[in-house]
């Protein structure tokens, strides 16, 4: 662990992954993350069309968080080969009450593999432990079967529904 960084933005490291903050260099990989349609289906987001477009996302969203909250999801990077397969962490929703999220994804060859429980673990730990957060969410679709479980090993429950503003969906909310 890094020491000199902010509490929110330490690099972790899990037995099989590296969770760091992201950097615009990211991007490409960033990219192919995003621009999958399965990878999104339980989000409703929709899928990128270009490198740009994620570079402006992770401007827009994680680096922005690093530098207005402290804190925001981080890259996960595999041990093995140095590759990014994913993100996991924490995130501010202004929308939601400023309620603090857990969330993460990672491309489709790592599904399956516990990286989303392993990555969500430490982060989830260290939202509480060094961010001494009292309060931390995850959003699922009650469909998403795999990620129910994940927040479930966490120890979290569902506690109602809820929706985002201008969403046609709601999402569970798991506390």
């Amino acid at each position: 662990m890094s020491a000199r960084l902010a509490p929110g933005l330490q690099t972790l490291q899990t037995k099989r992954l590296i969770l760091r903050p992201f950097t615009e260099a990211d991007a490409p990989a960033y990219h192919a993350l995003v621009s999958d349609p399965e990878v999104l289906r339980y989000t409703g987001e929709s899928p990128i069309t270009s490198v740009e477009e994620a570079l402006d996302i992770l401007r827009t969203r994680p680096l922005r968080d690093y530098a207005v909250h402290g804190f925001g999801r981080m890259a996960c990077v595999l041990q093995e080969t140095n590759e990014l397969i994913g993100f996991c962490g924490l995130k501010r929703l202004e929308e939601l009450n400023n309620e603090i999220d857990i969330g993460y994804r990672f491309v489709r060859r790592y599904w399956g593999l516990g990286l989303a429980s392993e990555s969500a673990a430490a982060l989830y730990a260290h939202g509480k432990t060094e961010l001494q957060l009292t309060r931390i969410i995850g959003l699922v679709m009650p469909e998403n079967t795999g990620s129910v479980r994940v927040l479930e090993k966490l120890g979290m429950q569902r506690e109602k529904a809820v929706r985002f503003p201008g969403a046609d969906r709601d999402f569970d909310q798991y506390v």
